[in-house]
């Protein structure tokens, strides 16, 4: 297996081999030259996004600054919208439904380390090496949701659909669906309904 294969498998991987680090130098790149381009630059933003992307829907737009570091293991649907500073550690697989908003400075993350500081440093591989080894757990995220600012999206996250996360929350465990989730850690607060509709705002200022 290569390292690439191994760390989307969630095997321990060394990430500091040539072929990942060629791999991240390319999304900085693309990501850099999106953050210095200009909202207007529509196809210039359109042409970067996919080369830096596995997958992106149509509609979906994204403010800038943004950061990946791998980029081809990111894919997100139709219709979204990201804010300031959109940052996304894609060591694992990050897949993103449809029509989501994230507010400024949201941050997914994927990798692990381990709890131990002396397995932080280099450890002696099979081929008698010295690497800095992790893994990489996959983030899901569903349709219909929106992210306040500040919330960080931890490894190994699943978000169900028509999910609302407040903002400044550390989601390190499932969201299920059709709720809204807020804290650090980020814990369920409640179940969304059709009463919270704008409908019944706009019927009392009416």
């Amino acid at each position: 297996m290569t390292e690439e294969e191994r760390m989307l498998s969630g095997d321990l991987y060394a990430s500091e081999v040539p072929e990942l680090i060629a791999l991240k130098a390319k999304a900085h790149r693309l990501s850099q030259e999106y953050s210095l381009s200009f909202e207007d630059e529509t196809e210039k933003r359109e042409r970067i996004l996919r080369d830096l992307l596995g997958e992106i829907g149509e509609g979906t737009f994204m403010l800038g600054p943004i950061r990946f570091h791998y980029g081809a293991h990111t894919k997100i649907g139709r219709d979204c919208f990201m804010n300031f500073n959109f940052t996304v550690q894609d060591d694992g697989n990050v897949t993103i439904g449809d029509h989501n908003n994230f507010g400024p400075n949201v941050t997914i993350v994927t990798p692990m380390h381990s709890m131990l500081g002396s397995e932080r440093r280099p450890i002696p591989c099979s081929d008698g090496e010295k690497r800095f080894l992790c893994y990489a757990r996959p983030v899901k995220i569903g349709s219909d949701c929106w992210f306040g600012a500040n919330v960080v999206v931890c490894p190994g996250v699943t978000i169900g659909d028509n999910c609302v996360i407040g903002a400044g929350s550390v989601v390190t465990r499932d969201i299920p669906a059709n709720t809204f989730a807020a804290g650090s850690p980020a814990r369920v607060i409640r179940e969304i309904t059709e009463d919270e509709s704008l409908i019944h705002l706009f019927e009392k200022i009416h």
